[in-house]
């Protein structure tokens, strides 16, 4: 059954605001897009019932990070800094199409992807320089003592795996500023540290941190892809989209993976210009309209 070409976004509170004024950037475009395709477009709070409902409204649906659960929805996701941008049929990263596609240095625009690479590190970054700091950096996310569906091992069983294989260097692991941690959880990482003299806990830090380790050890955090800037090298202990130049403890054993990330240096600035130029949409070209068209029409939708 052909169905009515309405677009709803469901955005929370001041992501409604910004894009019923027509002051959201990357939100404009895709409405602008719909539009010239005959679409009506209207806004919805991203309420667990009005997303629930947007499966029996005829016309399609725009989530803003969150699962696209029926076959006319698409979720939509900042790639890590603006004005980047992905619209997906999937909210989990792993899933994404950037996380299937091959990265080939052999494809790589070399000036292009240098100049990119340097402006972007300054625009994120200002003056930091990259520097060895004989530390490796741990950037925690949440739930410390669980093991996700995504994830290899817990969080906390990264860590005890980073200190028995990163010899006398120290570990910093840094508790993100945006979570909330169980008194359990805290305990368990004071623990380690007064068995491991070598390994110290912060808070975030992250634009500190990064340009001075030798390498950074996660989950899927952002610090990770952040840390490509200051081409350090990445382990993985969970499954994410920019896995390709990574160490992956899921294809290569946690032993393997911190083996391979020792020296490791891959195209750290091809990487980022494929990553974002290439493969995300960026909401400051005069193409991302047609970007947000093809991924629209990917998904079977009348644009």
């Amino acid at each position: 059954m052909s169905q009515a070409r309405i677009l709803r976004f469901y955005l929370d509170p001041g992501l409604k605001r910004s894009a019923e004024d027509g002051r959201h950037n990357f939100i404009a475009q895709v409405a602008d897009v719909a539009r010239g395709a005959g679409f009506r477009v209207e806004f919805k709070p991203s309420t667990a019932t009005e997303r629930m409902k947007s499966a029996t409204r005829r016309g399609y649906s725009m989530f803003h990070m969150d699962e696209p659960y029926h076959e006319r929805a698409l979720t939509m996701r900042r790639v890590y800094h603006y004005p980047f941008w992905a619209i997906e049929q999937s909210a989990r990263r792993w899933e994404w199409r950037v996380a299937q596609a091959r990265f080939d240095p052999g494809q790589v625009d070399r000036d292009a992807a240098d100049k990119f690479a340097r402006y972007w590190r300054r625009r994120l970054f200002g003056k930091a320089q990259a520097e060895a700091g004989g530390f490796v950096y741990v950037p925690l996310q949440g739930r410390l003592s669980v093991q996700r569906s995504f994830q290899t091992r817990t969080p906390l069983e990264m860590v005890e795996q980073t200190l028995a294989r990163t010899g006398a260097r120290p570990v910093i692991a840094a508790l993100h500023p945006g979570e909330t941690y169980a008194p359990n959880e805290i305990a368990a990482l004071e623990r380690l540290c007064a068995d491991h003299p070598r390994l110290e806990l912060r808070t975030g830090g992250m634009e500190g941190l990064l340009p001075a380790c030798d390498m950074v050890v996660t989950q899927n955090s952002a610090a990770a892809f952040n840390g490509f800037f200051f081409d350090k090298p990445a382990i993985l202990f969970g499954r994410v989209d920019f896995h390709h130049i990574a160490a992956n403890v899921a294809d290569l054993g946690v032993e393997g993976a911190f083996d391979a990330a020792v020296g490791a240096r891959p195209d750290f600035a091809g990487y980022i210009w494929w990553f974002w130029q290439v493969m995300a949409i960026n909401a400051g070209r005069p193409e991302a309209p047609e970007k947000i068209a093809k991924a629209m029409r990917e998904a079977g939708w009348p644009v």
